[in-house]
This record gives structure tokens, C-alpha cells and sequence, in this order.
């Protein structure tokens, strides 16, 4: 029975076979487990629980995927207490495999990224922003391919973790992808996906700080850019500054508008479970509007396909709107 409904979900997803070998197979109660994610990424496979309800047949679940997909490794999660209190340092267990079997490499579009699954809770990519990450590629071949002369299309990635949408940025021709982030750490892994796609490293893309100050910094230096992605996290905490998505994330969509280029687009996305769509994108707009009268919304969008249900739990929440200044591309 269990195979059966992994089989049914795994066959969902029949869509992104080709695109990637890096998504979420089971999201929930969507897919028939209540309370449980499983992630692909490549030969490895993640198992979170959010609930109680199938921790009991846990052991079930991990045999079922083994028998089915005959994976490298299997890792387990549980992101909730026994008193059901959400953990971010999550027990983790892997369930087949070794330690030195749950890191790889996994394909997306053009690009590949380094994960791990025993780093953090999260890998190092995060699935729900994939078709995000494979339109900025798409809008940078496009730009680069009008640039008439210069230095060529610059983009900036705002608390850009392990510098996806970057990668996918140079992918797609920019000539600068900046990357903002607190951790040096999470930069340097930034730098092995740059590697890893054949990158060079140029002279501005690494900066290790809080969003905030490099924006007032690139606004100070006059600095410009033809793409911007803001995806912060609910909370971060940074020499004494508390970040507070819910309070401080559309004062910052302002200061970001006003390093973006006349005809640049701007995405802000979050996985705040308290943000409507509709008036998230709203609020996104107007602050743009605030620098660029003439903005318009692009689109507005959750999850991507292999997220069943999004929205429906705290742990599948997502929203994202992409605005354009000046002519559509």
C-alpha cells in the first residue's frame, strides 16, 4: 500500500523528470502521509516529519523508498519535538547509506549544485524556488542577448545561500551575479557551485553581510542591477540587527528599487505562513512603485508542481511575485 502511494505521487512529478533530479516526491497529506516530505536529490533521498502521525511507521516509510527508488542513501529528520514544538537543529539519522554517501551533486537545468544532506535541515538548495531560479537564467539569456555594449547585465541575490539563483544568473550571461549573505560558510560553499559550473569568480560577487547594509552600500556607489531576488528568511539575526521578515521586508523592497535599473525586474518571495498571496504581492508592488512609477506586476505565484497542497500546512507555505519595470522583455 505505502509502495503504491509513493509510486503514485513519484509519477505526479512525471513533468520535471527532464528539467531536474532534485524534487519533493511526497508533500504532505496531499499525497496520502500526513505530516511527511520526502525529497529527491539525485540518488539520495530526505525523509522529514513535521507530525506524529506516521512516526510510528517510520521504518515502514524508509523500507518502502528503499525498495522503490534503490537509492545511495536515505536520511531521516524529524522537525518536531516529542511535545510537538517545531526544531530547526532537527535530529537527523541516516537510514541507509553512510555519511560520506549523502553528499553529491544534483542537475537542474543547465546548472548542478553540491548538497548535503547532513549539513543543515536544508541540503543546500532549496526545491520550492526552482522554477524561479530557472526563469531568472531564461530573462538574463534574454537580457544579454540585447545588451548593445558595456559591461553587460549585472544581477544581486539578497540573502543568496548557497548562490543559486547566481549560478543560473551567469548561466543565463549576466556579467556580475553579487551574492549577500551573513555566513561566510554558506558563501564559500556559493563558490563551489561556481566552480562546479565552470564559473570564474569576478571582482564583487561575494559579500558577507546583512542585505540591508549592501544595499545602502550599492546605493552609495551608485551601483545598478538588471535583476534582483530578495528571498529572505522569517527571521536572522546579525551583529545586533533582528531581521523580522513581517516588519522589515517591505522597507527593504524599497531600498532594493532603488539599485534597480529602468527596465530591470525585481522577485520577492517568502515561506512566511502568515503572507497572503495577493496582498503580499500588492504590498511588493507599491513599494516598488514607490522609486519606479511605471512597475507592474509580471506574475504571483506558491510552490511549484511537486508541492502538493501548498499552503495548506506552515511547512509548504510560499509566495513570490516577480515585478518589472519598464517593457516586458
Amino acid at each position: 500500500m505505502m509502495k503504491n502511494l509513493l509510486r503514485t505521487a513519484f509519477e505526479k512529478r512525471s513533468s520535471l523528470f527532464e528539467v531536474t533530479d532534485a524534487f519533493r516526491i511526497v508533500n504532505g497529506a496531499a499525497d496520502g502521509f500526513p505530516g511527511v516530505t520526502l525529497d529527491k536529490f539525485g540518488d539520495r533521498f530526505q525523509v522529514q516529519f513535521f507530525g506524529p502521525e506516521m512516526l510510528s511507521r517510520r521504518r515502514e516509510l524508509v523500507d518502502a523508498v528503499s525498495r522503490l527508488f534503490n537509492p545511495v542513501c536515505v536520511v531521516v529528520k524529524e522537525r518536531l519535538s516529542r511535545s510537538g514544538k517545531s526544531l530547526e537543529n532537527a535530529p537527523m539519522e541516516i537510514a541507509l547509506g553512510t555519511r560520506e554517501d549523502a553528499v553529491g551533486i544534483v542537475r537542474e537545468g543547465r546548472a548542478r549544485f553540491h548538497v548535503d544532506l547532513l549539513d543543515t535541515v536544508n541540503p543546500g538548495l532549496f526545491l520550492d524556488m526552482r522554477h524561479v531560479r530557472l526563469e531568472v537564467e531564461e530573462r538574463f539569456r534574454a537580457l544579454s542577448g540585447a545588451a548593445q555594449s558595456g559591461e553587460g547585465p549585472r544581477f544581486l541575490n539578497l540573502f543568496s545561500y548557497t548562490c543559486s539563483f547566481s549560478v543560473h544568473a551567469r548561466l543565463g550571461g549576466a556579467a556580475v551575479a553579487t551574492n549577500a549573505d551573513i555566513s561566510g560558510k554558506i558563501l564559500d560553499k556559493g563558490r563551489e557551485n561556481y566552480a562546479l559550473n565552470g564559473l570564474d569568480l569576478r571582482p564583487g560577487e561575494f559579500f558577507r553581510g546583512n542585505a540591508l547594509e549592501y544595499v545602502r552600500w550599492a546605493c552609495k556607489k551608485g551601483l545598478r542591477f538588471d535583476g534582483i531576488v530578495l528571498d529572505p528568511p522569517s527571521f536572522a539575526r546579525f551583529k545586533g540587527f533582528n531581521f523580522n521578515v513581517r516588519e522589515h521586508l517591505m522597507p527593504l523592497v524599497s531600498e532594493c528599487a532603488q539599485i534597480l535599473n529602468p527596465h530591470g525586474f525585481f522577485m520577492v518571495s517568502s515561506n512566511y505562513s502568515e503572507f497572503v498571496l495577493d496582498a503580499f504581492s500588492r504590498d511588493v508592488l507599491d513599494a516598488v512603485k514607490s522609486v519606479h512609477k511605471n512597475a507592474r506586476t509580471a506574475w504571483k505565484r506558491g510552490q511549484d508542481i511537486d508541492f502538493a497542497g501548498s499552503g495548506s500546512t506552515k511547512d509548504s507555505c510560499l509566495v513570490a511575485t516577480l515585478v518589472e519595470v519598464g517593457s516586458r522583455l
